[in-house]
Parts: C-alpha cells; sequence; structure tokens
C-alpha cells in the first residue's frame, strides 16, 4: 500500500544548511512522510536547496518568502513547516504574522518547536476558521499514557545500536537515517526508534521526541518504542536516533538514551572541525576519545564505529582524518554522506554473527542467478 505524501513548504528564514536549520535539513535530505516543494530562506533564495547541502541538485528551490513561494509554486502546498531548531525555542512576531498567512492560505502547520501552537488561542481561533490542522511534534502524550522502565528489554533478540555524538546537530540523525535505508536496501529488516521531532517529521513510525517529557518518563519512553518496533515489526537490527552528548553540560538526553536502549553497540558521530559546542562559543568541543571512554564508562556497550560530519572540511582533509582516526582507535571510520554506510555495516556483521548471516544470505538472494530466463 503506497501512502500518498502530503506536500510542504519549510520556513527557515537565515538558517538553512546551519546548525539550527538542522530540521529544514533532514527533511529536505530524507521524507517519507511530506514531499518537500520549497523552502523560504532570503539570504539563499534562488539556489537550489540540495546544492546549498552540499549534495546534488535536488529540484527543491529556496524562495525569499512565502508570497514568493506561492506565486512560484503550481499549488498551495498542504502544508507549511516551521524548520528551524533554536535554543531560545520561540517564534518572533514577523514569524507569528506569516505561520497566520499560511493558514489563511489553507496550510496545515506542522511544528517542531517547544513553543506549542495548538495552545496559542490565535492560532487556534484561526485554524478553526480555515478548517486547518495544527500538528506539535514534540507535544508529549498525556500523563496517564506515559511509561516508565520496565526491563522488558531483555526480551529483545536483535542487535540494538544507538547513534550517539560528540555534541548537537554534528550529523547523528543523518547517520542514523542513512544506516536505516542501506541496511533495508541490503534486504535487512532495519526499523529506526526515533528520539527527536526531525526524525518523527520525516516518518519515523516508533519514538519519541524526549526532550519534550518529564523526566521520569524519558527512560521508560525509549524502552516502551524499542518494544514496540520490536514486537510489532520483528526486525533484524533497531537503530536507536542520539541527541545530544553524553558529555554535554546542558542536556541530558544522551543519558536517557543510553539507559532506555540499552544499546548493544554504538556508533559515535562527530564533526572534526567544531572548535566550540554548537549554541555555546564558550564551551570546547570534546574529543572523540574522552566522548568514548565517557560512553563506555556508563554503557556495558562498546563504540564500534565512528561517523564523521565533513562541515567546514575539504575532501581531501576528511580522507586524512579517517586514516588518522581509524589509525588512532582501531574503528572503522568514515562520512557517510560521502562515502555511504559499507564500513559500519561490515563492523555490524562483525560484533553480531546473526546479523552477518542475515546480512550475506540477502545479499546472495539479491544477486542475479545466472542462466535463468
Amino acid at each position: 500500500m503506497t501512502i500518498r505524501k502530503e506536500t510542504a513548504l519549510i520556513y527557515c528564514e537565515n538558517q538553512f544548511s546551519l546548525a539550527d536549520g538542522k530540521t529544514a535539513a533532514g527533511l529536505v535530505r530524507h521524507s517519507e512522510r511530506y514531499t518537500i516543494v520549497g523552502v523560504i530562506d532570503s539570504s539563499r533564495a534562488g539556489k537550489d536547496a540540495g546544492e546549498e547541502l552540499g549534495q546534488e541538485k535536488n529540484g527543491i528551490p529556496i524562495f525569499a518568502n512565502l508570497n514568493e513561494a506561492l506565486i512560484n509554486l503550481s499549488e498551495v502546498p498542504n502544508c507549511y513547516i516551521y524548520g528551524k531548531a533554536p535554543l531560545d525555542a520561540f517564534i518572533s512576531q514577523a514569524e507569528r504574522l506569516l505561520i497566520l498567512e499560511a493558514m489563511e492560505k489553507g496550510m496545515d502547520i506542522i511544528n517542531g518547536l517547544h513553543q506549542f501552537f495548538s495552545e496559542d488561542q490565535e492560532f487556534t481561533q484561526m485554524a478553526a476558521q480555515h478548517n486547518i490542522q495544527i500538528k506539535d511534534i514534540r507535544k508529549p502524550p498525556q500523563l496517564q499514557d506515559l511509561h516508565v522502565f520496565t526491563g522488558q528489554l531483555s526480551k529483545i533478540n536483535v542487535p540494538v545500536i544507538a547513534i550517539l555524538g560528540t555534541d548537537c546537530a554534528c550529523g547523528k540523525m543523518t547517520t542514523a537515517i542513512e544506516l536505516n535505508k542501506s541496511l533495508k536496501t541490503l534486504g535487512i529488516k532495519s526499523v529506526l526508534v526515533a528520539t527527536g521531532q526531525t526524525a518523527l517529521m520525516q516518518g519515523a513510525m516508533y519514538g519519541i521526541s524526549i526532550d519534550a517529557l518529564i523526566s521520569q518518563f524519558v527512560i521508560g519512553e525509549i524502552e516502551n518504542s524499542i518494544i514496540q518496533a520490536f514486537d510489532n515489526e520483528r526486525p533484524d537490527i533497531i537503530l536507536v536516533e542520539g541527541q545530544s552528548a553524553v558529555s554535554h553540560p546542558a542536556f541530558m538526553s544522551s543519558l536517557g538514551i543510553l539507559k532506555g536502549s540499552m544499546p548493544d553497540g554504538i556508533i559515535l558521530q562527530h564533526p572534526p572541525a567544531r572548535k566550540f559546542r554548537c549554541d555555546f562559543p564558550h564551551l570546547p568541543m570534546p574529543t572523540v576519545e574522552s566522548e568514548i571512554k565517557l560512553i563506555e564508562a556508563i554503557s556495558q556497550a562498546k563504540v564500534m564505529a565512528i561517523a564523521l560530519s565533513h562541515e567546514n572540511l575539504a575532501d581531501e582533509e576528511i580522507l586524512t582524518i579517517i586514516e588518522d582516526y581509524e589509525r588512532q582507535f582501531q574503528l572503522p571510520t568514515m562520512d557517510v554522506l560521502n562515502h555511504g554506510c559499507q564500513k559500519i555495516i561490515q563492523a555490524l556483521g562483525d560484533h553480531f554473527p546473526n546479523l552477518n548471516q542475515t546480512i550475506k544470505r540477502k545479499s546472495l538472494e539479491k544477486m542475479p542467478v545466472l542462466g535463468m530466463r
């Protein structure tokens, strides 16, 4: 059964391809739920969204404003997505007016902020007047529907892999998405458990935005999402999207992911050219070595591969860093956007014999049978 995607226009003024525009970038790279028809960012108007992310042209135009987008698009999109993820998480008055205008045009509003638009009287009145929906992706379930940790993870008999990082907005979600797609291409039944708003917007069937939860329920909600994915899908492997970093002083989400997923292995994402933590210019980045030691001191699982972000690095530089890291840490290292996920998949096969047998069997099944007509 093919699910018809809704068309969507993403608002990302002055932030597309930057750290606070990670929601927009993630949706432009991959979305199972929406067909992205354009991005709003006046600082990059007239450019192609794919090229602005360092990839090939993808035909998604960047517009200067909402009016320009609606004039140039063949029809009004189904949805208007607020595609920025600022630290303060509040919209400006100008952004409020744009959202109201999008509602007037008949567009559903998709919001990933902690500021819930569905609890804003002006927004809800406008939504009712124009018969449109407001979807607050980060809005948690009702208290009676939340879960505490139960220990039922012990029944999971397939590898659970957490994709953690050394900082915020450094590529954890991208690596998780690309690995999930690559495994599926091989015929492996892989399921991604989302822990943030962007992956949920992209169409992840399991997960919850954990940074919007009461802390008592974070670990239990992660566990519950993994158990649901296991019971419903009977997968060969479960991937868990990471958030922030275990070492980050401002956020606790990685600790919840480590506890709630009890992973069998960890992939560590790192941006080598970044000197200071995203949004915190006075906090130096941790080293890969210190982050690995901290993760492995807290979790029984080991870091089994390193994935790199190539932000602010030339192709030659990233190749040199890959060689250096593999020599230093004795771990497969790659930039998945530029070089694919083969090294990670090989590492998974090396660590988990049952998964390795499945990978080999599925790969053989995909090979053509000579002599058949």
